[in-house]
């Protein structure tokens, strides 16, 4: 079984279960799972972690992300991005290209976001998108969500291209309808494009017809990033072979003092990644935190 992650560019007209879907096929295993959906019309980074490497999944689904989006001013649609039925269509030609600059660049920060009815949220465990497939609409709470970094690449009324650099959670489709909203005119998003998820780059990322040539080739584990590599900003921790039954079982460790709180990723004396800990400096111990192979 393959234990690692691919970063695979995701191509327009998948859903991110099609790609592991592929995946699964490609790998000939089941134990496959990806970090965060990518609507179908959007296009990138879409990590997939295969064998042990999913329990990773939620670790890089909690990554902040970079993303560069079309924003499409004046007219609204029901999924806010340009597939949906549209709303609402209005004048933009009175607008000025610094009047928009402003308006864009003030979701800088901390805002209040209101997940879209077309999402993956579930709510009483029906999905939302499932409801508004129904015409239902069902009051979502604002949650807040932060914008790392938001600069306009281009202005060519009535569109806007943006680069986006948030939090988890973040919607770039609700972000456009927001910016439309403000500005007076309605707006939807028309392309995006996500360019990083972590450490992971679209320069790096491969398709899923280069993973099947890759198979063919007999390379395709060559491909395989190391699920270590997501903690590769934690300290690294050897533990001689007198510890290793008790790292094996997951028990608490003594080894050089860290930091309080620092997470740290340790690995057997044959240089295999074992698992994340945690120091504990009151007692003076690492203690496991999760666990991702064993001997």
């Amino acid at each position: 079984m393959l234990d690692g992650i691919f970063n695979v560019y995701k191509e327009k007209g998948y859903t991110s279960h099609d790609v592991v879907a592929r995946l699964r096929g490609i790998a000939g295993q089941k134990k496959v799972g990806h970090t965060g959906t990518l609507d179908p019309d959007a296009e990138g980074v879409l990590p997939v972690c295969l064998g042990k490497a999913t329990k990773v999944c939620d670790v890089l689904t909690d990554k902040s992300k970079t993303y560069q989006a079309v924003l499409l001013l004046g007219r609204r649609t029901d999924t806010q991005d340009i597939s949906g039925a549209c709303l609402e269509e209005r004048d933009t030609s009175g607008l000025a290209k610094e009047t928009v600059r402003r308006a864009v660049e003030s979701f800088l920060g901390d805002y209040m976001q209101t997940p879209p009815m077309y999402s993956a949220l579930k709510v009483d465990g029906k999905k939302l998108y499932e409801l508004a497939r129904e015409g239902k609409t069902v009051e979502r709470k604002a949650r807040k969500v932060q914008i790392h970094r938001i600069e306009i690449r281009k202005v060519d009324l009535p569109r806007v291209w943006i680069e986006v650099e948030c939090s988890k959670g973040t919607y770039i489709r609700t972000l456009c309808d927001d910016i439309g909203e403000l500005l007076g005119v309605g707006g939807c998003m028309e392309e995006l494009l996500r360019t990083r998820v972590g450490h992971f780059r679209i320069e790096d990322s491969v398709r899923l017809s280069e993973l099947e040539r890759y198979r063919e080739e007999g390379t395709l584990e060559e491909h395989l990033i190391p699920v270590d590599s997501v903690f590769a900003d934690c300290p690294r921790l050897d533990v001689p072979e007198r510890l290793e039954p008790l790292l094996y079982n997951g028990n608490p460790l003594r080894l050089p003092e860290g930091e309080d709180g620092q997470l740290v990723r340790v690995y057997d004396s044959r240089g295999r990644f074992i698992a994340l800990y945690r120091y504990q400096q009151k007692k003076h111990i690492y203690k496991n935190e999760k666990m991702f192979f064993s001997p």
